[in-house]
């Protein structure tokens, strides 16, 4: 089996963060989401995988390589201009040999990749999809099948209280090559909005693959939060220790400010009177000072925290110093290698990059 990860997203909604950090590379626990993915693709037996990629595509070469050391191989083709999710698919049509998975680059889920590949096997059909049920389809758009899971439509976007199913596309598809063949060449084509809807006309089922696994897209920071937040509480399942996890788990292990549950990376510091947690990821090397107040937030690596500062359901990148006395308000997300003054206070869900920091 062969995978296609897209990885091409700007992450507009996740700026600052990504200004200098591609979508992909934003961390999960201190380690890039993507080689979540890839992890995810290694138990499932993939070891082929095909990276569309385009914006800032140097930091994933970089980190991933041609994937030896993951026992991996990995392909990457640079697209010159955004070509939209099946664009992305057509784009490396030559390096596909047979069936083959595509996963959303922003997606967190604990789909099994194998029970998938299992049932669309047993179907014969041309593509699966997964779905998972939602509370309010409005905002995604939700796709209706039969009783044998034979797709019939796609609604975009309905009013609320008109879905015909609370089913909506989770991003993840099982896809013969086949569909290549429906996919435009030259031009930025939708899979959701092109492909798939051409597809269902056809003589080959699409079919839907619906399960409730843990699902999330990553894309905004509140959801970037609440994945932190999940995977502390073992509602998104990764193998952590209970309570307080991480490299730099044992400089907070007996520390009476720490409200679990927390993870921290190698190097960090803590200083006697600061509060730290619940729900707070801090990144290698990140210091924090006396009667500090950190709760709900993932700090980056490296982030210096002064005296008596209060951070609060916000994201902090890299190398970010905030000084003494400085509040950031709840929602704020701030770039990388900011300098917060003294004193200074965030109002809640600043934005702050380096080019607009407060000096």
């Amino acid at each position: 089996m062969q995978a296609i990860v897209l990885v091409g997203g700007e992450g507009t909604r996740l700026r600052p963060l990504t200004y200098g950090t591609p979508k992909p590379m934003v961390p999960i626990l201190g380690v890039p989401f993507l080689a979540r993915t890839v992890e995810r693709l290694y138990k499932a037996g993939i070891r082929d995988v095909i990276f569309p990629a385009g914006y800032l595509p140097q930091p994933i070469l970089d980190y991933f390589g041609d994937g030896s050391r993951f026992d991996m191989r990995f392909t990457y083709v640079i697209e010159e201009s955004p070509l939209g999710t099946a664009g992305a698919l057509k784009n490396v049509e030559r390096y596909i040999t047979g069936a083959f998975f595509v996963l959303n680059g922003d997606i967190l889920t604990s789909l099994d990749l194998r029970a998938m590949l299992a049932a669309h096997q047993a179907r014969g059909g041309i593509g699966t999809l997964h779905l998972i049920h939602v509370a309010d389809p409005s905002a995604f758009g939700c796709v209706a099948h039969d009783a044998n899971g034979r797709i019939e439509a796609f609604i975009e976007k309905p009013a609320p209280g008109t879905a015909p199913t609370d089913e909506i596309n989770a991003g993840t598809y099982l896809l013969e090559p086949e569909v290549l063949a429906a996919i435009p060449a030259g031009r930025p084509v939708s899979i959701e909005r092109e492909t798939f809807p051409a597809l269902i006309s056809g003589e080959r089922p699409l079919y839907a693959f619906t399960t409730s696994d843990y699902w999330l897209d990553l894309g905004r920071p509140e959801a970037y939060l609440a994945a932190h937040r999940d995977i502390l509480a073992g509602t998104m399942p990764l193998v952590l220790e209970p309570g307080i996890s991480g490299a730099g788990s044992a400089a907070l292990r007996g520390h009476p400010g720490v409200a679990q549950p927390v993870h921290a990376d190698e190097g960090v510091v803590v200083a006697p009177t600061a509060r730290i947690g619940p729900n707070v990821v801090l990144g290698a090397g990140t210091h924090v000072g006396e009667r500090a107040l950190i709760r709900d937030s993932v700090l980056w690596d490296g982030v210096i925290v002064g005296d008596d500062v209060r951070i609060e359901e916000s994201i902090v990148a890299s190398r970010t110093r905030i000084g003494a006395r400085a509040t950031v308000g709840s929602g704020s997300v701030i770039g990388h290698d900011v300098v917060i003054e003294s004193g200074r206070t965030l109002e809640p869900g600043a934005r702050v990059g380096a080019q607009t920091a407060m000096r």
